[in-house]
């Protein structure tokens, strides 16, 4: 497992789909995920520390958890099968739940819980981009504003 930094979310187009954007932490890998747009909404308020005047799910869930004294340990975004990504919420208890990789990220955001993804997806689905060469990264950046879901074969998650 490779731990991953959320990197942000924009708005794929011409399509209007909403993307999350993991990058490998000391590597150089990172990995694009299509997601719906409540989830990206989700995301990027808790990026930007917004809080919203009434409790979204993941922050319902995130009070639930606090308050029945279970805790958070890791989130593992775990497969990638047939272009539908896959993700474990992992407790301090062992307790592993199935879980949608952009609803993991956004309770993993909110409860400060770290983000893993597996050599398997990284290998399958990262798009390797070398920190020293700031030319590729801006590229990297042109190919997102170009890609698609169809592009990747992949569906909302």
């Amino acid at each position: 497992m490779n731990e991953l930094d959320v990197v942000g979310v924009r708005v794929e187009m011409p399509s209007n789909q909403p993307i999350v954007l993991l990058r490998e932490v000391g590597g150089d890998r990172y990995l694009p995920i299509w997601i719906g747009p409540g989830e990206a909404t989700a995301i990027a308020f808790a990026q930007q520390g917004m809080a919203p005047a009434r409790p979204l799910t993941h922050d319902l869930f995130k009070d639930v958890l606090e308050a029945v004294g279970q805790e958070l340990s890791e989130v593992r975004i775990t497969d990638l099968r047939e272009g539908v990504f896959y993700a474990e919420l992992v407790f301090a208890s062992g307790v592993e739940v199935s879980a949608r990789p952009s609803d993991a990220i956004a309770l993993a955001l909110r409860t400060g819980t770290p983000i893993y993804g597996s050599d398997g997806v990284l290998d399958d689905a990262g798009i390797a981009i070398p920190d020293e060469q700031e030319d590729e990264v801006e590229k990297f950046r042109e190919f997102l504003d170009q890609i698609s879901p169809e592009d990747f074969g992949t569906n909302s998650q």
